[in-house]
């Protein structure tokens, strides 16, 4: 039987503590975060104003101390 070597112990790679949703890990996230990082103003107002004009979606003012409530909401019907 072989002996590891303390080398390959260390080496390997160490699990992400960061919880992510479902179908999310860090490569996705890091993405999304230079996407942004990167988008002009230009093209941030655009994104902006095709999400007001979505039917998709609805924009609406939520009370701070209910929006965990509406994130679960929210989660739970997500799966």
């Amino acid at each position: 039987m072989k002996k590891k070597s303390i080398k390959s112990k260390f080496s390997q790679k160490r699990k992400d503590p960061s919880p992510y949703p479902r179908g999310w890990n860090r490569k996705r996230v890091e993405s999304v975060i230079d996407l942004y990082d990167n988008q002009s103003d230009d093209e941030a107002i655009a994104e902006a104003e095709a999400a007001y004009k979505s039917n998709s979606i609805t924009m609406m003012p939520v009370p701070k101390s209910l929006v965990p409530k509406v994130q679960k909401l929210i989660a739970k019907r997500a799966g």
